[in-house]
């Protein structure tokens, strides 16, 4: 230990963290780290001579350069379009490499990147918001917006994280969910102001192209200003790498260079989210790249991650050029660098260090009812009261009225299906959830938070993208092979960590961000059926006819049947795997029928509300609370609490803004994205 404190002290990593990177084989080189940058340089130039002698010759290049004929439009396109382009993808990449090393520096977390702690989607909520409600705001620059927007959402981070300490793994779990919910409001925008924000939205997703070279010049002064400001503090920053005391004894001022530090790597992402949207992933690939290439010291990282990052992306935008050809302008880069970034995310997960927090569901210290019954009788009461609002109360030409006899019968052709299809698939949500909680003791664990949700959908994508004639029954079979493989990548990563709350959630994430990738890729195609699933992402009922809402109800109705089959199993499998198998059941059947019966609550309810509500979560939890402990009651009250908060929040969705509508998913998620901070605050 002594060892590693003077290694740090002089501008070093631990030196028993040498040992880990088997580049470094030639002094203190990061060998690996350079060859892999000239690799993806390398591959970068080939691609970029690729397309730009698709588009020019090449006696024409170095005029296009320096002097294009305005008569020569292939000279224009690549003067004013191709090679500001390429400028760009290479300051981005390498000011979010840059600032993706300072965020894992001074949080003292491998994870810690612009998305994994909430930054790039505070900026880009806030240039929303500005250009929805307040553009005179951007006249000022769009850089102090989005700066503004980003810092919003570490003190958010700061705020959720603050009662442990602002441990490093608090911090990254806080901006994880700080992202989730800024990405739900961004989509509500989306959804009432299509019209003025369906280009941005475009954009947000990380689009580099270019009309001519003033994003570039933007850009260089204040990325140049940043970086310059980050390496001016090499030496702070690296006793940052120590624990407090030991970084206080050295004299060392610790709040003023971690608010310095972050201060400049959030700057560098505003000024790229400002310039060209969210590029997801390059910030984290390019910093643990840069690691794993054996730059041991601080300085090595600053110089290798930056590199590394803009080489990434510079590869990555010319990859999807070839491949896309006269569409590449439109097709964002942001959403590939998320593709290729999740699973990054998902394969360094098993091999870091991030530490353990036992699941603590039987730890819980919470009340017990002393009359389940009467407590679930009450809320049931509740749902039915609910219901009949849903179908009788709305607005209508003469106001707010209850609508009987033959007023109502033309409602309730399109009034009751919805209300059916929210019930049913509120209800299927709570009730996976809750066995993903029992099953797992892990307090933090529903189909929405662990992927299972995201998964589903990207079962459903294939089947529609692959299919001419994806019926329902077709889209629920392919969702639910979706969630079960979701669940198995998830329960495979979280297993070494006795399924921890922060594992299982990082991996999550990592799949929601695979998936959000991916419908940004096809929504930027213009497909139409890209845009009928990004509708249908929103959660809302309003496409649900009579024969989906009994099919969603029927599916609902036999998973219900089946589920007091595995109450004992859920009462005793929070105990443990010794007291499991101590009872002569068999651990690896139960664990497998359970998993089985969630994929399908899952899929079946994912069609309806689409893939992230926290119904899954809230619903147990307040059951939970309630008092409701053994396995029975609490599913019964939890699937109850999950049928009235989808049916209130389709009625709200359907009756807020009347005659336009809300989707009751993003309702729904509008509520639980507090609930989910609350419950992280909490632990």
């Amino acid at each position: 230990m002594a060892e590693d404190a003077a290694a740090i002290a002089q501008g070093g990593k631990p030196a028993s963290a040498g040992r880990a990177f088997p580049w470094s084989f030639l002094g203190n080189q990061p060998v690996g780290a350079i060859l892999l940058c000239a690799m993806l340089l390398a591959a970068a130039a080939a691609a970029t001579v690729s397309n730009l002698t698709v588009q020019l010759p090449s006696a024409l290049w170095l005029q296009s350069l320096a002097a294009p004929d305005i008569a020569d439009m292939r000279q224009v396109l690549v003067h004013y379009a191709f090679l500001p382009r390429l400028a760009v993808s290479l300051l981005c990449g390498a000011a979010l490499g840059l600032a993706g090393t300072v965020l894992q520096q001074v949080l003292r977390n491998p994870l810690a990147s612009p998305e994994t702690v909430g930054v790039s989607a505070g900026a880009y909520l806030a240039l929303a918001l500005a250009t929805l409600l307040s553009p005179s705001l951007l006249a000022f620059g769009r850089e102090w917006v989005a700066l503004a927007g980003a810092f919003m959402a570490l003190a958010a981070v700061f705020a959720l994280s603050w009662h442990k300490g602002l441990s490093p793994l608090s911090v990254v779990l806080a901006g994880l969910v700080v992202s989730l919910y800024a990405g739900a409001i961004g989509a509500a925008l989306i959804v009432l102001r299509h019209e003025w924000l369906a280009s941005l939205f475009i954009w947000g997703a990380g689009s580099l192209g270019q009309q001519d070279w003033s994003t570039t010049l933007w850009l260089l002064p204040r990325i140049g200003t940043a970086a310059l400001a980050i390496f001016l503090m090499v030496r702070p920053l690296t006793l940052l790498g120590l624990d407090d005391e030991g970084a206080r004894s050295l004299g060392v001022s610790l709040g003023a260079y971690r608010f310095a530090g972050l201060a400049a790597a959030v700057a560098l992402i505003a000024f790229v989210v400002s310039a060209v949207g969210v590029i997801g992933f390059v910030g984290l690939a390019a910093a643990t790249l840069a690691r794993i290439g054996g730059a041991r010291q601080l300085g090595q990282q600053l110089v290798m991650a930056p590199l590394i990052g803009g080489a990434l992306l510079w590869a990555a935008d010319q990859a999807v050029q070839i491949a896309t050809g006269p569409q590449g302008d439109l097709l964002p880069t942001g959403a590939i660098t998320a593709l290729l970034g999740a699973p990054l995310l998902l394969w360094l997960l098993p091999r870091l260090a991030l530490g353990s927090e036992a699941p603590a569901l039987t730890a819980e210290r919470l009340p017990r009812a002393s009359r389940p019954s009467l407590l679930l009788a009450v809320i049931g009461l509740a749902l039915l009261l609910l219901l009949g609002l849903a179908l009788l109360y709305g607005p209508g030409p003469h106001g707010w009225t209850f609508a009987f006899g033959d007023e109502l019968q033309p409602l309730l052709s399109w009034r009751w299906p919805r209300v059916l299809a929210a019930l049913s698939a509120g209800a299927m949500l709570a009730l996976a959830g809750l066995m993903m909680q029992r099953l797992t003791g892990n307090p933090m664990a529903s189909p929405e938070v662990l992927g299972i949700s995201a998964g589903a959908a990207l079962g459903m994508m294939v089947a529609l993208f692959a299919l001419s004639d994806a019926g329902r029954p077709v889209q629920t079979a392919a969702a639910t092979i979706g969630a079960f493989a979701a669940l198995l990548v998830t329960l495979a990563i979280g297993r070494r960590a006795a399924y921890a709350p922060e594992r299982l959630l990082l991996a999550g994430v990592a799949l929601t961000a695979l998936f959000d990738g991916l419908i940004l890729v096809l929504t930027a195609t213009g497909d139409p059926r890209a845009m009928l699933l990004l509708n249908w992402l929103t959660g809302s009922t309003y496409g649900v006819d009579v024969g989906a809402a009994l099919l969603t109800g029927g599916i609902a109705v036999c998973l219900f049947a089946l589920a007091p089959l595995f109450m004992r199993w859920l009462d005793i499998l929070p105990l443990g795997p010794a007291a499991v198998q101590g009872l002569g059941i068999n651990l690896k059947m139960t664990r497998l029928l359970v998993l089985l019966v969630v994929a399908m609550l899952t899929a079946a309810s994912t069609l309806i509300v689409g893939p992230l509500t926290f119904i899954g979560l809230m619903a147990p939890h307040l059951a939970r609370r309630l008092g409701l402990s053994r396995a029975l009651p609490q599913a019964i009250g939890a699937v109850l609490a999950g049928a009235l908060i989808m049916v209130a929040a389709d009625w709200i969705g359907r009756t807020a803004i009347f005659p336009r509508q809300i989707p009751a998913g993003l309702v729904a998620t509008l509520i639980g994205g507090p609930v989910l901070m609350w419950l992280l605050r909490r632990r």
